[in-house]
């Protein structure tokens, strides 16, 4: 065997074997994995909450007041100009806020009359959906891997609302307190009710 045949061969089997050696990952599951390489849906959730959600929620949410005017005047235009959803179907999320009077403090929501004279409930007990997930429209579903991990960002987040943004919220709210809020609102394209809105607390002031 000549010498330009055995460096040949020697080269096609560097290759072979760097090859075999090279692992390409989804850009998607580098960016939710964590430092482990194992996606810690407590962390993002919480690098979310601190770092994006809270110093951007007022000024992206849209005044609840507002949006029931627009949804009463042209329903397609306000779900296409402020709702969000990592899912698709009728079901979207609205990053909303407000400021009215505590009118009533129930055993799982607490009632404020907004100035207009529309009314929302601030649920303190029944802290579920995708809305705090979905509604400032800041998660891109990119991000994930799975349908999996992205349920588990949603229930941290909710988790994270029950532990500190509603114990606060009991204790002060009392009827007649006036108050300002940032909050998430789930409606149904398909089959919109408009009454009194169910908000899921994320800031209250």
């Amino acid at each position: 065997m000549n010498k330009g045949m055995k460096y040949g061969i020697g080269l096609a089997l560097v290759g072979l074997i760097g090859y075999n050696s090279v692992y390409l990952r989804p850009l998607s599951e580098v960016r939710a994995a964590g430092a482990l390489g194992k996606f810690d849906p407590a962390r993002y959730a919480e690098t979310f909450w601190t770092n994006k959600l809270l110093p951007t929620g007022a000024e992206r949410a849209v005044e609840l007041s507002s949006l029931l005017a627009q949804l009463k005047t042209d329903k397609n235009k306000a779900f296409d100009a402020h709702a969000h959803a990592l899912g698709i179907g009728n079901i979207r999320y609205f990053l909303v806020k407000g400021e009215g009077v505590v009118s009533t403090v129930g055993e799982t929501d607490v009632t404020v009359q907004l100035t207009t004279g529309a009314t929302a409930r601030l649920a303190t007990e029944y802290i579920y959906s995708n809305a705090a997930r979905d509604a400032s429209g800041l998660i891109q579903i990119t991000e994930f891997s799975n349908t999996a991990d992205l349920n588990s960002v949603a229930a941290e987040l909710n988790d994270i609302i029950r532990k500190r943004v509603v114990p606060g919220l009991r204790s002060d709210a009392k009827p007649g307190r006036k108050i300002r809020f940032v909050g998430a609102v789930e409606l149904n394209r398909a089959h919109l009710r408009v009454g009194e809105l169910s908000v899921i607390p994320i800031q209250v002031f």
